[in-house]
């Protein structure tokens, strides 16, 4: 009774403290949101002590052997930094939604890539990740026409997530909750059926029931197979999408790679887990390349897998 209480009480602090920080980024200028940041920042990673253990702990399992306790200690600090300054990015430019489009811009090809997949008309896939400040990222996609639609793990506080949900709304961006599953399923095959985009995280950790184990860093993560199973279903193509902080500054690019083909093996379950690994493959490769661009306060790595068979894994996905 204690426990739900504590958290009772856990969450009507921070949805005050949601709405607090709403209406200041709604009032203040932006550059003093800036200004102020730096400081706010600091007491805010000083307090998260336990995310910090947990960074810390899955920097060693992914770079352990190949970098010092210093290296991981920078990039920890710098990622907590830049998941910090991209949360305030997104309650002041949502509140100011011009400023997307002054700050995201598509790097080399990447909008060639985009319009060339749409052309297809099966609708799209977007590949992604917990990486940069991708919140801002669909906002922008939505905000420069293209019909977006992404699937969102729903806040616990109701409230609050319904709060998001308008917000989301109101600049143009869909949302496909995670769950209910069925739910899920049905609105993301309507979207590419009717030609959206449909954006999907690919790097949270996900049980044998609802994914396969591939080879994340070295170690077994459980990953979803949707992506593979709507493509597979579709016909839609896969196109790996990220975006990237220019150095220090406000400004991002948004990287969209060419359409990625799917490998077909002999069953649907053997193509299942050769292309989730693929995939897996190149997000490792981005958060290789841009360690700091990468959330690594989750617990990737929470799901052990069992002694069971790939299909025994993927079964109640292609069913």
């Amino acid at each position: 009774m204690f426990k739900d209480a504590k958290k009772r009480f856990e969450r009507t602090l921070v949805r005050w403290a949601y709405y607090f920080f709403s209406w200041l980024f709604r009032v203040l200028p932006y550059s003093t949101i800036k200004a102020i940041s730096g400081g706010l920042l600091a007491v805010v990673y000083f307090i998260l002590r336990r995310m910090r253990n947990t960074a810390m702990s899955t920097l060693n399992i992914a770079f352990g052997k190949e970098k010092s306790q210093a290296e991981l200690q920078k990039i920890c600090e710098d990622c907590f930094y830049n998941a910090g300054r991209g949360a305030i990015e997104l309650g002041a430019f949502m509140a100011r939604p011009a400023l997307i489009k002054e700050t995201f811009s598509f790097e080399g090809n990447s909008r060639e890539n985009l319009d060339a997949a749409f052309k297809e008309g099966r609708g799209v896939i977007g590949i992604s990740a917990h990486f940069g400040n991708f919140p801002l990222m669909l906002l922008y996609l939505a905000q420069m026409g293209y019909p977006t639609n992404a699937i969102i793990r729903p806040s616990r506080d109701e409230i609050v997530e319904k709060d998001f949900q308008a917000a989301r709304s109101r600049l143009g961006l869909k949302t496909v909750h995670s769950y209910p599953r069925e739910a899920c399923v049905t609105q993301s095959l309507k979207a590419l059926r009717d030609k959206e985009l449909l954006v999907v995280l690919m790097d949270q950790n996900t049980g044998s029931k609802s994914g396969v184990y591939v080879d994340f860093f070295g170690q077994k993560a459980g990953t979803p197979t949707g992506p593979i199973i709507f493509a597979m279903r579709t016909g839609a193509p896969l196109l790996p999408i990220f975006t990237l902080r220019k150095g220090d500054s406000d400004l991002h690019t948004l990287v969209i790679e060419k359409h990625f083909y799917l490998e077909q093996k002999a069953t649907d379950e053997e193509t299942i887990q050769y292309n989730v690994q693929k995939l897996t493959n190149i997000i490792e490769g981005y958060i290789r390349k841009y360690p700091t661009e990468w959330g690594w306060m989750h617990r990737r790595w929470k799901s052990r897998p069992r002694s069971v068979t790939v299909e025994e894994q993927v079964r109640a996905d292609v069913a």
